[in-house]
């Protein structure tokens, strides 16, 4: 699955994932007349991953829409839904700090050019100094000094000034960069982690030889599609984000809550063994369970609203790949047996 570093995605999907991808995105590509470029080859390698939910859903509706996948389009579902929009944040702060980079070097070499210059007539000086003939050349002399020294000073100051507020903008750009960062790894609908922040975490947790106990909890909406076929994808999506917020309000703060895709989120909770794992997503589903969700003006009721979770404890050998499908194949146990239910990877509580 990609995973995010800084602003771009990289994958660390398996070659059998590769090649899977890439036989599906391929018939695919040619059935809409997409050239297969890199760009659009990473638009549609996250398509056929089912990573990004609003991708997918774009897409869809461009199909719908019969409208042909030209480079304008391709690029802003490149920059909008993989990148998260931060590409023109990144090049904006990029072109401010470039800017800042070469006033400072401008106003450095100046006053660097003012100090040398002010060296040598100094030196200039004090030879005069030591041959002048009468008072009167030699407070020309010191006054002459005296001016230098006042200009070498106002110069500093100058600079001092600028390097000042060059830092108070650099400040900024930091703030900015990290606000950028942010975006680029929160679920824009959610707010919880987005698909590629989720792997990134899982993927450090792994190669981290030192957390222990490491337990993984997948979590889809039972039939959410009944939702939005029967009151919109707008109140669809009110559902996920309330389904988020008990998410975040029973997990703790060192636990990773992502929306994994779609109607599915994920909690990566380290230092968690399976029981408190399996404790903590039950009091999720019976909270959702217990829900009244209303449509509209608190009147008409959506109906029961509930979710199945499948759990996995990370093992010594695992990759992110294993991790994941024990959990997903935990979820799947879920949905066959009802639904409305916590199912473990080796099911002690089903």
């Amino acid at each position: 699955m990609p995973e995010n570093t800084s602003f771009l995605p990289i994958y660390n999907a398996s070659s059998e994932q590769n090649s899977e991808y890439i036989r599906q995105m391929l018939p695919l590509m040619m059935q809409h007349n997409v050239p297969v470029d890199p760009l659009n080859y990473a638009v549609w390698y996250h398509y056929v991953a089912g990573t990004n939910a609003d991708l997918n859903k774009a897409i869809d509706t461009l199909i719908r829409d019969q409208k042909s996948f030209d480079s304008d389009i391709s690029l802003n579902l490149y920059k909008t839904h993989i990148c998260n929009a931060s590409v023109e944040s990144f090049e904006k702060i990029n072109s401010h700090l470039q800017r800042l980079i070469s006033q400072t070097t401008l106003s450095v070499n100046a006053t660097s050019e003012k100090a040398s210059a002010a060296g040598d007539n100094f030196k200039d000086k004090l030879k005069e100094l030591k041959s002048a003939q009468n008072e009167a050349n030699l407070k020309s002399i010191l006054i002459e000094i005296i001016l230098e020294t006042t200009q070498l000073a106002e110069a500093s100051k100058v600079l001092k000034n600028k390097l000042e507020n060059t830092n108070k903008e650099m400040e900024q750009l930091r703030n900015e960069l990290t606000q950028v960062r942010v975006v680029a790894n929160t679920d824009g609908l959610t707010g919880l982690l987005n698909r590629l922040a989720f792997d990134k975490a899982l993927g450090e947790l792994i190669e981290n030889a030192t957390t222990k106990n490491v337990c993984l909890a997948i979590l889809d909406l039972d039939h959410f599609k009944r939702i939005n076929d029967s009151f919109g994808h707008l109140v669809g999506d009110k559902v996920i984000k309330y389904f988020a917020s008990l998410m975040k309000k029973h997990a703790a703060k060192y636990h990773y809550v992502a929306r994994y895709g779609g109607e599915e989120m994920a909690i990566i909770m380290p230092d968690t063994v399976l029981t408190e794992a399996f404790n903590l997503i039950e009091q999720i589903r019976r909270a959702l369970d217990k829900s009244n969700l209303k449509h509209k003006n608190d009147t008409e009721t959506i109906g029961k609203v509930t979710v199945s979770a499948g759990i996995a404890s990370l093992k010594a050998v695992d990759t992110a790949y294993t991790f994941t499908d024990r959990a997903d194949k935990a979820l799947y146990r879920a949905k066959e047996t009802g639904r409305n239910r916590v199912v473990t990877e080796n099911a002690l509580y089903p």
